[in-house]
């Protein structure tokens, strides 16, 4: 009869059990030097050697004629608790036997001498599932028990134990398996079994195990009964691993913001009877590896997955910020949390969906950091878009995206920007306007704190120029009173400029054009005629003793 390949090859020996030299070889001195506890509680997750070294612990204890602190398994009471003939050792499943009367059978048998073996060893297997009662039961008997019983308690969810159980045992933390302490285990089996194993086989065997030796031995029985020539493609079919195209697809439509094709996908993937709560879970995983191709740098340790998936996922990373794909992972948790509570799971999903591809409908933090990062690439790469063209009913068209370079402002703005420029209007200026900047009448107030705050989301530097700033409004202009002496250089640029009439656009409804307000302007200065400059050489000539007569 055909044995599974974790049952065939199951250690006999500590020194076999992979991965968990920290707690062999402590076991194996203290059966060397007999200093042994009454109780071992044995904690760690599925397939990590819990069972198999309490069965060698159990062994070692009674045999005969240990070996560095471990069986013989030559002798007789080796082999008969190998057969199952010795009794002596009692393995219990606490999941199917939870009750106070299990352990009262325990507290019962305890009192009656071993039959054939130097201790009773009573292995309480998921003991975590016993109840209260019964953990109240097993108190007083697991921390006084009679000299000639041992208990050794297994667990994957220590956690639910009850901390006085917990202080009456000597743990043992078992360790997630290595991937290379698997792969040499497997490579050493496919050996023995005269089987062909390719290394990229080994690999992935070892990451979708996630560090449970049982769990890798099992995919690797599955493979075998497929082809004895065991390949990473064989490993794929085997573990369900193909067909993730539709989760790339959803990713994409994510990335370039196209709902409907999430919609449409969706909708496909529903009617071919996909599981909504599964596809929710699917997906989380998959921004959850690209979350590790973005932060990791050998990130391929990392992901359960081929090498055409991994180059997949280093290539969409790309088209994800780092903030998007944590909001994107945050919103979907949220979607599994709804659809476990019972509502459509179709609906849920895409709403999850149109929420992803439109950020502005999301206004939680999350939402907005990742909207300021996007914004903060776009500045970087130069790739920035004016604000669209304002009516009154609101954005009516696209903006124009804007060039890299800075080019400076027309000649007739930069005669506008000047402090003085309302002495010397320029050619921009209309009958309408102000011939008199001091004239308090004629200006209005306007909400800079408002338009600064806009400012700050698209041109940083510009507003930090601007922080001790104010303004007013004059006729179609607005004025800007500032000490800043880089301000006039500032502005001048053509960029930094429709960026200010942008954010007032914004703030305001309305277009205006810049100023530079004087404060203190010089009358005396104005009004002073322009000298002709043949006067001047006349006088100069004077005043030399030349006698210039001018006519």
């Amino acid at each position: 009869m055909y044995q599974v390949l974790y049952r065939k090859y199951r250690p006999k020996v500590f020194s076999d059990v992979v991965g968990q030299e920290h707690i062999t070889e402590t076991l194996s001195k203290e059966i060397e030097t007999g200093k042994l506890s009454h109780a071992y509680l044995f904690t760690g997750s599925r397939g990590t050697g819990k069972t198999t070294c309490a069965k060698i612990l159990s062994k070692a204890v009674n045999c005969l004629s240990p070996v560095d602190g471990n069986p013989c398994n030559e002798c007789e009471i080796c082999r008969g608790l190998d057969s199952g003939a010795i009794l002596d050792v009692v393995e219990i499943d606490a999941a199917s036997n939870n009750g106070v009367e299990n352990i009262r059978d325990i507290r019962e048998e305890i009192n009656f001498t071993p039959a054939s073996c130097k201790y009773r060893v009573y292995i309480i297997d998921e003991v975590h599932m016993l109840s209260i009662g019964a953990f109240n039961a097993l108190l007083k008997t697991l921390e006084e028990p009679p000299a000639h019983v041992k208990f050794i308690l297994a667990t994957t969810e220590v956690h639910k134990l009850p901390v006085t159980i917990v202080s009456r045992c000597q743990r043992f933390d078992f360790k997630r398996v290595s991937p290379e302490a698997m792969g040499k285990r497997m490579e050493y089996i496919a050996e023995m079994e005269n089987l062909v194993l390719d290394e990229d086989a080994v690999s992935l065997i070892s990451r979708i195990a996630d560090g449970g030796m049982r769990d890798a031995l099992s995919l690797l029985d599955q493979c075998i009964g497929h082809d004895r020539h065991v390949t990473a493609d064989i490993v794929c079919r085997v573990a369900g691993m193909t067909g993730k195209d539709h989760l790339f697809s959803l990713a994409g439509a994510v990335a370039n913001k196209k709902s409907a094709d999430a919609l449409s996908l969706i909708s496909d993937l529903h009617a071919s009877s996909c599981d909504m709560e599964r596809l929710c879970s699917d997906m989380t995983n998959h921004f959850r590896n690209l979350m590790i191709v973005k932060t990791v740098k050998d990130s391929g340790s990392f992901l359960v997955c081929t090498k055409d998936e991994l180059s997949q996922y280093k290539e969409q990373s790309e088209t994800f910020t780092l903030e998007t794909i944590l909001y994107c992972i945050s919103l979907l948790q949220e979607c599994m949390a709804n659809i476990k509570r019972g509502v459509n799971r179709r609906t849920e999903m895409e709403m999850t969906f149109i929420k992803l591809c439109t950020p502005s409908l999301s206004d939680d933090n999350e939402a907005l950091l990742r909207r300021i990062s996007e914004l903060e690439i776009a500045i970087k790469t130069g790739a920035v878009k004016a604000a669209p063209t304002v009516s009154a009913e609101g954005y009516a068209n696209e903006p124009k995206p804007e060039a890299k370079a800075q080019p400076e402002m027309p000649k007739a703005e930069q005669e506008a920007l000047k402090p003085t420029f309302e002495s010397e209007p320029s050619p921009e200026k209309t009958a309408e306007e102000p011939t008199k900047q001091n004239d308090a009448e004629d200006e209005e107030t306007i909400p800079w704190a408002e338009v600064l705050s806009e400012l700050q989301k698209v041109n940083a530097p510009l507003w930090g120029v601007l922080t001790d700033s104010e303004a007013v409004i004059r006729g179609d202009f607005v004025l800007i009173k500032s000490n800043n002496p880089t301000l006039s250089s500032f502005i001048r640029i053509s960029g930094n400029a429709r960026h200010v009439k942008d954010s007032i656009l914004r703030v305001t409804g309305k277009e205006y054009r810049l100023g530079l307000y004087n404060s203190n302007p010089s009358p005396e200065k104005k009004a002073e005629p322009k000298k002709d400059p043949l006067q001047n050489l006349i006088s100069r000539a004077r005043d030399m003793g030349v006698n210039v007569d001018v006519k």
